[in-house]
Order: C-alpha cells, then structure tokens, then sequence
C-alpha cells in the first residue's frame, strides 16, 4: 500500500510517489494506493483542517477497512502532512501492517519543513520537545495560528513515541539526511539512504545549447535572488532557461523582460524538461536550504547534465565537485558567477562532466538499482516488525 498526500502545486514528492508505484508494479508487485489532495483544504474551515492535521479519524477508519479487505504487507507513506496525518500509521499498526515513511523535507524536525528561516538556515526547533520558535516566527505559511497546528501535531506525536516506536523504517535520500535526523534524535539504526530516481530513463542529452537551466520552485530558499543577481551580472555571457512557477513569479517575469537571453518557460511537460535539461551546458541549483534530493539534480544527471550547486546540505553530497559538477558559496552570487566562468571556459572538462554525470545517473538513480534497494529496505521493516512482535508476546 502507498499512502500519499498531494500538494496543491506539484512537486518532487508526488512525483516521487508516482515513480516508486510504477516500479513496484513493473516488477509484478499488487499495489494499492490511498491518497488525499491538499486542494480539498479549500471546502474546510481552520477547525477542521486542524483536527486533521493532528488525527484525521477519518482516514485511520477508512485506512483500517481498506488493510482488512487487502491485506498489504507494507504501507508505504511518501507524505502524511497535513490532511492523512499520523493516524494512518496507528491504523496499519492496528492490523499488524509494516510501516515505512519516506522523509523528503525535514517536517519532522521544523513546521516550515525546510530548517531555513528569513533567508539562513534555522536549526532552533531541533531537540526541542515542543518547537516554540516556529510558533513564535510563523514558520509554516508565515502564519502563526497555522504553526501553532504543526506544532502541536509533532509535540503530541513525540510524546506519544510515534515516530520512534510506531513506524519501522525510515527513508531518506541522502546520508546528509540521516545525519540531520539522527541528530534530533531518531535512532541510525530505522534510517535507510535511498535516493530517487527517474522514469522513464532518457539518453544523454548533446549539451549543445550553449544555454544554462534552472528547474524548480520560484520560491526564496529554492536561490532565486542569488540566481537573478549571478545572471545580472553575466548578462551576455550566457543564456539562462528558467523553468518553474511559484511565489517570485512576478519577480521573474520582470527579469526574463529585461534581458533578452533570459527565457522564462513556467511550468512544462515532463519530457520538455528533459529535453531542455539535455541540451544546457548545465544546470543551477542554488538553493539555500539543505535540500532533500532534488528531483531536477537526478533528472540532470540522466540527461548527462553536470550541475552548479551550492555547497549547503545534501548538494554537497550529490554534486562530486569537479566530477559531476562544481560547487560554489550558498547565496553568494559573485561566486556563482565565478564558477559559472570557469565552466564557459572549459569545453573539455565539461565533457568530461557530462560523461561523469550520466555515470553516476546509472550506478546510483536508475531503476533498476533503486528497485533493489526498496526491497531491501521492505525487507529488513518485515523482519524488523516480526522481531518486535516476537519480543511483545514472549
């Protein structure tokens, strides 16, 4: 069973939720799908969203029902947040079903999901067991009522051990990930890394457009600001493709009308991402935020695509530095665009990227080698769950 919230604008974890139920029935897995839509948020009142979001008894009745008449062996979340909520996980518990949650953003550790707060990082919630500083700033939606929801979602949660003693295994896609989960205290042991990866798998891109790519949120963590000023300052140097939609529209509609090599595409066809993605030089990714793993970093990658990354979080850890890519200082701008120079410059050592970069794309986010990963991970919850109920009843 793969159990996922939907988010009012698309995004990499939909599509992640997507992926992971085609390559378990390519494979000859029964699958079933429980899922809800952040857009039916708009026929509630804040009450009601509230409740939901702490315990939808909704979906704990509903999930206990459809676990009776299907009997899964593993309920998979990808997203719970807000309108599923943790009462999906006591629902599959109550029927003896293992439980797997992927993290995609840090939402366990910060309302805002993001640990990054007024344009920094922001760790002030980690290891507190009510996270008071997101109330007090209004960390999710700026708002402070809404915090105070989130915040008391994960407060009665914690007291309540559901995520050290109700679900079995986590999943994250980086190393980085686990680290920052293990310091906010879960155990390393119910952590597993695997990354995500892309459907269907494309070729190599020929990199020949002479043009670099964003792909992504328009939103301030996501860089935006720090891309714009790069950009004002290479001008002619090299042409930018920025595709995405988000809160800094206007923003970016405004630059793209001020530079005639600035194309802005908003949101695009899955297969003319790729394709733009295949023919840049490279993709930027100048987040200011940890980052998960971007969807748009392993789409580069499988198009042969070398990345400009900031050295922040995860990007460390994805981008191999001079390998597959270059890293240059989160949120500095002059350094962007001096990394950005010394990728213009050099042809050959692009290449070189390029072939790096698809090289890693098979080893280690292709589907094939994701598909054995997830059973591995399927596994070891099985036999995780088995021994705790052996150790329960003995």
């Amino acid at each position: 069973m793969l159990c996922h919230n939907y988010y009012q604008r698309p995004g990499g974890e939909d599509q992640v939720f997507r992926d992971e139920g085609w390559l378990l029935q390519s494979h000859g897995h029964e699958v079933m799908r429980y899922t809800r839509h952040n857009d039916d948020i708009h026929k509630m009142d804040s009450l009601d969203i509230s409740r939901r979001t702490i315990w939808n008894h909704q979906t704990y009745t509903h999930l206990r029902e459809l676990i009776r008449r299907r009997r899964p062996a593993v309920m998979h979340c990808t997203n719970t947040f807000p309108l599923i909520s943790p009462a999906a996980y006591y629902a599959a518990r109550a029927e003896g079903v293992v439980i797997v949650q992927t993290l995609q953003n840090y939402r366990l550790l910060c309302a805002g999901g993001y640990l990054h707060r007024a344009g920094q990082i922001c760790e002030d919630c980690i290891g507190k067991a009510v996270p008071w500083p997101a109330v007090a700033h209004g960390c999710y939606r700026d708002s402070r009522p809404a915090s105070s929801v989130v915040a008391t979602m994960l407060t009665l949660h914690r007291a309540l051990k559901t995520w050290s003693k109700v679900v079995d295994l986590y999943v994250v896609a980086t190393e980085f990930a686990r680290r920052k989960f293990v310091q906010a205290g879960f155990s390393r042991k119910r952590i597993v890394v695997k990354p995500n990866f892309v459907h269907p798998s494309p070729e190599p891109g020929s990199g020949r457009g002479k043009y670099a790519v964003f792909v992504g949120r328009l939103s301030p963590e996501k860089g935006i600001d720090t891309l714009v000023a790069a950009w004002q300052t290479l001008k002619g140097e090299l042409p930018l493709k920025i595709l995405g939609e988000g809160p800094l529209d206007e923003k970016i509609r405004a630059f793209a009308g001020s530079d005639p090599r600035i194309e802005w595409l908003g949101l695009c066809p899955a297969s003319e991402v790729q394709k733009v993605i295949g023919e840049a030089a490279f993709l930027v990714c100048p987040s200011l935020w940890y980052e998960g793993l971007p969807k748009t970093v392993v789409e580069a990658y499988s198009r042969g695509t070398p990345v400009l990354a900031s050295n922040i979080g995860a990007m460390r850890e994805v981008v191999d530095h001079c390998r597959t890519g270059l890293h240059f200082k989160a949120g500095n701008a002059d350094d962007l665009v001096k990394k950005a120079r010394r990728l213009i410059a050099s042809p050959e050592k692009l290449c070189k990227m390029r072939t790096a970069a698809y090289r890693k794309f098979q080893q280690r986010y292709a589907a094939e080698p994701n598909y054995e990963k997830l059973m591995e991970i399927y596994h070891r919850a099985l036999r995780r769950h088995k021994n705790m109920h052996k150790e329960a009843t003995s």
